[in-house]
């Protein structure tokens, strides 16, 4: 068989597919012919159905249908081996631009596209001055081009949507075995719970079937490994329906977790020169106005209080409009600088209930947060001091793969999205180049994805089985400190205004501790483990002789504890070792008598019997130096 892909080289153009994402353009046009093929395979044998979206995503595709009833799992075996008839068809995929009526004609009975294309007739519109409406604005498959200048549609076989492309030339550049439909579930039309519900078909789609096959390895792989399903099992966190969705419960075994995590950043900010501060939950509603955050950010606040002078309260989003106000507390010099805010705060944010995931995404979050305060001679110094922190957590986590963007502001979007200031944009974001050069830390560079107020790093790590995750932020904040009359006094005497970073290496506990449940697979590194050793008793005239030992370790910092049940030994290590506890100390009469534990890994492995003391040592010095090993 010819099967010819694309080859994804490391100088290939890359084309976006999402907020601060890209992909190969070959690939994207592979996943969005495949797109096309299942739109196809799916009015074939539901004629009844209306094909609405079907851009490329990350791994494949997705394709949105307007039917009667949902998907089933055999519907999705049927159309997955329609799709590869297609595809072995070697079809063509050709282009052709229409007007406004014929566009409306050829799809005359399908509301969704007419809907589409009035989106595109209205961005022609604009593009002639007139009133344009943003929620019409032309998707990534609906037919205008990059402009809307024109209205396209491409066929392949007997298949024709409204699409601005862009496709392979041919079905024959698809391996027909590296692609596979994966599942189907309900979406609202344009992600409005108030418009009509779709089915949504998801796709698999790689180069190759190996490829194909090492990401559904992996996937696997990260089913077993999901923070959700350990975080049960485990005892770390849950969530309760009385409580509320997104608001987690950290039971003693998270909070364990979240107490070590804290220790750690107080250590390194205080090494680093960060003074802790506390800010309350709540606030009157002047200060997000004064900050800039209302109206904007107002759809991502919980609700205000009204209270009874009318006095509108609301729960804090984010800590720096607290600290704006720590720093304007005195008069500041140039000696005060730089100044270096630290708190671990919790805040609040109304996430929509169907963006919610486990402890990624949720409505209360505690958050490593600082703001440093300083003059612009003391930027590099103070933003590279940061990026660094970063590499120190990196290490200690063992996060072998990084990735840093340094996010740029947009020309079409001053005014609206970001402060109007386009002179402090370009020279801040020369700044952050400039640094990041100099530090010789590897970035790239993406144009629409900065903070309001200036540029920033984002960094997403990668789990040890690759899966993507968003930690921390390095914002350089040029706009807010003038709102709330920021000052210092230079050596000169003159009155001027800092600069202010905002930064959060670790992010948030919730989304943290989800990425190191599913990076280290619950079995977390014996500094950072809830119940770091686990004392079984073979009978019950051992016990007291545990207890003993117990109190030993704890007075030593090390977590312990006795599991005096009514299980049988074997059964108690196998208790532990699922409980994913590091050290498990197995105590008889010739331990007593040789004033021992006998120890064991959680993986199996025997280090036999040893002197409480050298245990001890052996773990102290484990403990303290954040290793990853046992």
């Amino acid at each position: 068989m010819d099967i010819s892909p694309a080859v994804n080289s490391p100088s290939e153009e890359r084309i976006a597919y999402g907020k601060g994402k890209s992909m190969p353009l070959s690939l994207y046009k592979l996943r969005h012919s495949l797109a096309h093929v299942l739109a196809q395979a799916v009015t074939e044998l539901f004629p009844e159905a209306k094909p609405t979206i079907g851009p490329p995503v990350e791994n494949g595709f997705y394709y949105d249908f307007y039917v009667p009833n949902p998907f089933t799992p055999e519907d999705l075996a049927r159309i997955e081996a329609r799709m590869r008839e297609i595809v072995n068809k070697h079809v063509d995929f050709t282009r052709r631009e229409v007007s406004e009526a014929e566009a409306r004609e050829l799809f005359k009975s399908n509301p969704f596209k007419l809907e589409l294309i009035d989106g595109l007739a209205q961005g022609m519109a604009d593009e002639m001055g007139e009133k344009t409406d943003d929620r019409l604005s032309p998707s990534d498959s609906a037919g205008g081009s990059r402009g809307a200048q024109v209205i396209t549609v491409y066929t392949q076989d007997t298949f024709t949507d409204l699409c601005r492309g862009p496709h392979v030339e041919n079905t024959r550049q698809i391996n027909p075995n590296a692609f596979k439909l994966s599942q189907s579930s309900g979406a609202y039309w344009r992600g409005d719970e108030r418009r009509p519900m779709l089915q949504r078909i998801y796709g698999l789609a790689f180069y190759t079937p190996e490829e194909l096959q090492a990401y559904l390895r992996m996937q696997e792989e990260a089913r077993k490994r999901d923070h959700r399903k350990l975080g049960a099992e485990l005892e770390i966190f849950l969530f309760d329906d009385e409580v509320g969705p997104g608001l987690p419960l950290w039971l003693p075994n998270g909070g364990a977790i979240i107490e070590q995590l804290e220790a750690l950043a107080k250590k390194m900010e205080e090494e680093a020169g960060y003074e802790r501060v506390k800010t309350p939950h709540v606030t009157k509603e002047d200060l997000f106005l004064r900050s800039g955050h209302l109206p904007y950010y107002a759809e991502s606040m919980y609700p205000p209080m009204v209270l009874e002078d009318g006095q509108k309260y609301y729960l804090k989003p984010m800590n720096c409009p607290f600290h704006h106000k720590i720093y304007a507390a005195k008069p500041r010099s140039y000696r005060d600088l730089p100044l270096r805010l630290a708190e671990y705060g919790t805040c609040y944010r109304y996430e929509q209930s169907g963006e919610l995931f486990g402890l990624m995404r949720v409505r209360s979050m505690q958050m490593n947060d600082a703001h440093i305060y300083c003059s612009e001679e003391q930027f590099e110094s103070e933003f590279l001091g940061v990026i660094n922190l970063y590499l120190k957590y990196f290490k200690i986590f063992g996060i072998e793969k990084y990735v840093m963007r340094l996010s740029l502001h947009s020309d079409e979007g001053l005014g609206k999205k970001y402060v109007d200031h386009k002179p402090l944009w370009l020279k801040t974001e020369d700044m952050v180049r400039r640094a990041m050069r100099d530090g010789n830390v590897p970035f790239y560079e993406a144009e629409d994805e900065a903070a309001f107020y200036g540029p920033k790093i984002d960094v997403q790590i990668f789990s040890a089985i690759g899966r993507e995750f968003t930690l921390a932020t390095n914002q350089v904040d040029f706009a807010v400190p003038p709102r709330f009359n920021l000052t210092y006094t230079d050596k000169d005497g003159q009155e001027k205004t800092p600069l202010c970073l905002h930064r959060a290496p670790l992010g948030t506990h919730e989304r943290f501790i989800g990425f190191l449940i599913e990076h280290f697979a619950g079995a977390f590194p014996l500094w950072l483990a809830p119940v770091q050793a686990v004392l079984i008793p073979i009978a019950d005239r051992h016990v007291d002789y545990c207890r003993s030992v117990e109190k030993q370790l704890r007075a030593c910092g090390i977590r312990a504890r006795v599991d005096d049940g009514p299980d049988r030994m074997q059964n108690k290590i196998r208790k532990a070792q699922s409980a994913k506890i590091p050290y498990m100390l197995i105590v008889g009469d010739k331990e007593i008598q040789a004033e021992a534990v006998a120890v064991r890994l959680r993986t199996g492995e025997d280090l036999k019997a040893m002197p409480i003391g050298q245990f001890i040592a052996r773990a102290k010095a484990l403990i303290d130096a954040y290793s990853l090993t046992l």
